[in-house]
C-alpha cells in the first residue's frame, strides 16, 4: 500500500491505527495471489484492497487484532486442515513466528500473509523551559516521538485514543509542584522528574499531603534518564531518550507476551 493510497483512504500515519496486509506465498487454488495488499482498520475490516473471500478474513481479522495490540507484525498461514496435519501443527499453533490457521473452504488452498501494523507515534510532553526541556523538545523527534512543550499548572488534553502517553516534568524550579500535580492527575506511560532524588522527596511530601495517592507517587522515574553520567542539558536529554526507549521496548515486549 503506498502512502497515496494511505491518504486517500483517510489515514495518516502518526495520527491513525491502521494495517498493511500482504500475501506473500500461495499453493494449490486460491482466489488472491501473491502480491496482493490491503489496508486495515484496527478491527481487521478491509478499508482498501483485496485478499481473497471469506476464507481467509478471520485469521485476518484476528491476526490485525493481534498486531495492533502487541505492536508487532503478525505472519499467518492459512492451510487446509490435511496440510497442516502434514506440517505436525494445528490451527492456533504459533510455530518460529508463524500462526497457523485453518481453510476450511472447498478450495483447500494455502495462503501466507505478512500484516503490519501502523500505531500512532506516541505522544511525549514535556513540562518546563529548562535548557534540558528545550533539547528533549529538539532531539525527541529524531527517535519517533511526536513531542510538545506543555504548560506547568494547565490541565492536559484528553488521551488520544489509542496512542500511548509519555511524560516529562523538567521544570527545574519553575512550577515542579504544579507540574506533578498535572503529571501525576493523568493516565499516561511514563512519568518522570527532572531533578535530584532528595529534591523528588521533598516534593513527594507535598503532593501526598495533597491527597494524591503514594503508589503513583513512587512510579515517578527521579531522577530522570538512565545514569549515563551526564552533566550538560544535552547529556540529561540524551540519557532521558534513552530510557523512554527503553520503557517503550519493554512495554511492546510486554504488550506482545499477553497477546
Amino acid at each position: 500500500m503506498t502512502p497515496k493510497q494511505i491518504m486517500e483512504s483517510g489515514l495518516q500515519e502518526g495520527e491513525d491505527c491502521f494495517a498493511v496486509a500482504t500475501i506473500v506465498r500461495t499453493a494449490g487454488t486460491t482466489a488472491a495471489k501473491p502480491g496482493a495488499k490491503a489496508l486495515l482498520r484496527e478491527d481487521g475490516t478491509i478499508l482498501d484492497g483485496w485478499l481473497g473471500g471469506g476464507c481467509v478474513r478471520g485469521a485476518i481479522r484476528d491476526a490485525t487484532l493481534r498486531a495492533y495490540s502487541t505492536g508487532q507484525p503478525q505472519f499467518i498461514s492459512v492451510s487446509p486442515e490435511d496440510e497442516l496435519a502434514q506440517k505436525g501443527v494445528s490451527a492456533g499453533d504459533n510455530v518460529d513466528g508463524i500462526q497457523f490457521a485453518r481453510n476450511g473452504c472447498p478450495s483447500k488452498g494455502t495462503i501466507d500473509i505478512f500484516i503490519e501494523p501502523y500505531l500512532p507515534t506516541p505522544d511525549l510532553l514535556v513540562f518546563g523551559a529548562s535548557p534540558v526541556a528545550e533539547k528533549l523538545v529538539e532531539l525527541a523527534p529524531q527517535f519517533g516521538w511526536a513531542v510538545a512543550a506543555v504548560e506547568a499548572d494547565v490541565p492536559l488534553d484528553p488521551r488520544t485514543s489509542n496512542r500511548a502517553r509519555y511524560l516529562v516534568i523538567a521544570t527545574q524550579g519553575q512550577g515542579d509542584l504544579a507540574a506533578l500535580k498535572v503529571g501525576l492527575a493523568d493516565n499516561v506511560d511514563y512519568l518522570a522528574f527532572v531533578g535530584s532524588s532528595k529534591k523528588f522527596a521533598s516534593l513527594s511530601e507535598k503532593l501526598i499531603a495533597a491527597g494524591i495517592n503514594p503508589a503513583k507517587i513512587d512510579a515517578v522515574r527521579a531522577p530522570a534518564g538512565l545514569d549515563i553520567g551526564a552533566v550538560t542539558p544535552s547529556e540529561i536529554a540524551l540519557s532521558i531518550l534513552a530510557e523512554l526507549t527503553q520503557v517503550k521496548r519493554d512495554n511492546l515486549t510486554k504488550a506482545a507476551q499477553n497477546g
